[in-house]
């Protein structure tokens, strides 16, 4: 009799065990179907400027438990274009937006709607041309500091003294939040220099056009304000289509760093877009967490790089995120 009952006792034993053994492997699984899912919209997403970008939105989502989903896209021209991919994520079942928005004054309030459905953070640039009056949050650098960064380094290198000097300036828009205030904070630091900047212009300048870089009148200095502008004006220089001219720049891609190295641009400013991606994905997901938690703008750091301090150890980090 002690026996049977021995034996049932066992029996009840494993039998609990294996319950909990289920419940344990169905929460597990149930945790796994219920993980927020948040899309990444940029423009040109397989461009190797978002490298970096991606890497930290990866980083972030393992330490936050959350889905990323990278959306596939081209040239984003125009806030319709862009609310489409929109609601065609949101269909899909997003619960939350990581967006670059499009140089288009009407993408704002389409964003603002949006928010009241699901939490969006901008990164790199506001939605709005001035940036107080921003009605979403941003994850992005001080530009208007590192535009005023590239002109001290350029004073530098002439010992404060470019009395005469010629500059272009190159963007791929001027109407974003992001240019403007990297220009301002350019010419801000140039304004008593008695430097003439003979030229400002925008564009892609991938296809032939009448105000193609290499059109433009002859200057002394060319200065690039982003990425795609920065590796189109060393492409021109190294195929010695821009005049001799000396390249100065912000950007954050391999084909910069490579242009660094081989000496065709003199001085880069690259913006932390491996903290971009992860401080954003993780501001984005903890607004996910806590319903009533409102998202707040992120700054993020830059570093001015220079080819003979290319291979430094910090420097090496940066350009490590960069190949990943």
């Amino acid at each position: 009799m002690k026996n049977n009952k021995k034996l049932f006792i066992s029996i009840e034993a494993i039998m609990a065990v294996m319950v909990i053994a289920m419940a344990f492997i169905m929460l597990k699984e149930n945790s796994k179907k219920d993980l927020h899912k948040i899309s990444v919209i940029v423009p040109n997403s397989n461009d190797n400027q978002w490298t970096a970008f991606k890497y930290g939105l990866k980083m972030a989502a393992e330490d936050q438990d959350t889905e990323i989903f990278f959306v596939s896209t081209g040239n984003i021209s125009s806030a319709e274009e862009e609310t489409n991919i929109i609601k065609r994520e949101i269909e899909n079942g997003t619960d939350a937006l990581i967006i670059k928005p499009v140089p288009d004054n009407k993408i704002e309030n389409i964003l603002k709607k949006i928010e009241n459905k699901i939490p969006v953070m901008l990164i790199g640039t506001t939605a709005s041309k001035n940036k107080p009056e921003s009605m979403l949050p941003v994850t992005e650098p001080d530009n208007y500091l590192m535009g005023k960064s590239l002109a001290e380094e350029l004073l530098k290198d002439y010992n404060g003294n470019i009395t005469g000097k010629t500059l272009g300036i190159i963007t791929e828009t001027s109407v974003q939040e992001d240019i403007i205030n990297r220009i301002n904070g350019f010419q801000d630091v140039l304004k008593d220099k008695d430097a003439k900047i003979s030229w400002t212009i925008s564009g892609s300048f991938k296809e032939p056009e009448e105000n193609t870089l290499d059109k433009q009148p002859k200057v002394d200095i060319v200065i690039a304000l982003d990425d795609q502008s920065l590796v189109t004006a060393s492409g021109y220089s190294a195929a010695n289509n821009l005049h001799g001219a000396l390249v100065y720049g912000i950007g954050h891609s391999t084909e910069a760093i490579y242009y660094l190295d081989t000496g065709i641009i003199r001085c880069l400013v690259v913006p932390d877009e491996f903290s971009t991606g992860y401080k954003s994905l993780t501001e984005t997901a903890e607004s996910l967490k806590y319903y009533f938690r409102k998202m707040k703008d992120i700054t993020v750091s830059y570093t001015i790089i220079r080819r003979d301090e290319l291979f430094s150890q910090k420097n090496q980090e940066i350009i490590f995120t960069m190949s990943q």
